[in-house]
């Protein structure tokens, strides 16, 4: 290689970036998982003290980044091929994928050797389930086989409280089982509504997701079940009197509101390529019903608590 040549490669190459690094981490699926761990963290009965209770939402924080660069680095191929993921940096190029690999392993173990040694053994044992539910079950297993995909998968996502419960507790409870129960049934309309709209991106990668394989008017119906099966399971707090009046009414009138936007979207005979403003709808209204469920509360049982 003559010099002109060499100068020219090293030219071309950059340094990755700290903030290529960071988006490799997902940050905006981070913040949702850290913001639900913390209300399981201030949900759950007991004490914890606040570096303890700081370790253990950082370490789950940590690992759900980790997963979530583990997910980048094995389906680089597939988000190359999708409008919406092909700028990740991964198929953009400017992280290569040796090092994300590399990177995602090291925060997956420090993120449980963390735990487990600063906060306590249950906890570190949940974060280990969570990680390999995310990256081996959901990522490497299900994402290319099957449209049941984000049913069985979005386990991982409803982990996250439940460890931080056992972080407060040492154990595991009916009442962080409900926690993660409402997340679980959450999952499949919140992200079959990302689908129907993202659907041309899921079938040029030959994704297998439910509006690809079964086409939108299944799932749609599936999107309409799941909500009515959803609805109950958030009220259960309220009657297992770990929330009060306050979070029972919240859950019952956004219940309503999400099983109307549900029927709306089923009601919608067009075509999502002709008109996505209800599969968009339920989309958003979906995010925002987690995190005003769970803000809820928390709020609740700071007051519980202090007044």
């Amino acid at each position: 290689m003559d010099i002109t040549s060499a100068n020219q490669d090293i030219a071309e190459y950059h340094l990755p970036s700290a903030g290529d690094y960071f988006s490799l981490l997902k940050p905006r699926v981070m913040s949702l998982v850290i913001f639900t761990a913390i209300i399981g963290l201030l949900v759950a009965p007991g004490e914890i003290h606040p570096v303890i209770g700081f370790t253990a939402i950082l370490c789950i924080a940590v690992a759900a980044g980790a997963s979530g660069c583990l997910n980048m680095w094995y389906e680089a191929d597939l988000d190359a091929k999708m409008a919406r993921t092909a700028d990740r940096p991964i198929p953009a190029g400017r992280i290569d994928a040796q090092s994300a690999l590399h990177f995602g392993v090291a925060l997956c173990f420090a993120s449980v050797l963390m735990m487990g040694l600063m906060v306590n053994v249950v906890a570190a044992i949940l974060l280990t389930v969570t990680i390999l539910f995310y990256v081996v079950v959901y990522t490497m297993w299900l994402k290319r086989r099957t449209a049941q995909n984000i049913v069985i998968g979005g386990a991982s996502g409803a982990f996250p409280p439940m460890v931080a419960w056992a972080a407060v507790t040492g154990d595991v409870s009916i009442d962080s089982a409900v926690l993660f129960a409402i997340i679980f049934m959450w999952t499949p309309p919140h992200f079959w509504a990302l689908s129907l709209f993202a659907c041309k991106d899921y079938a040029n990668a030959g994704v297998p997701m439910l509006p690809v394989v079964s086409g939108e008017a299944a799932t749609k119906k599936q999107i309409m079940l799941y909500t009515l099966a959803m609805v109950p399971v958030t009220i259960l707090p309220y009657y297992l009197g770990f929330a009060g009046v306050f979070y029972g009414a919240t859950a019952a009138l956004l219940g309503g509101m999400f099983i109307w936007l549900s029927y709306a979207l089923l009601s919608d005979k067009k075509s999502v390529d002709e008109n996505d403003g209800s599969a968009k709808k339920v989309f958003f209204f979906s995010i925002f019903y987690l995190f005003a469920l769970f803000a809820v509360l928390g709020i609740e049982n700071l007051m519980m608590r202090f007044l």
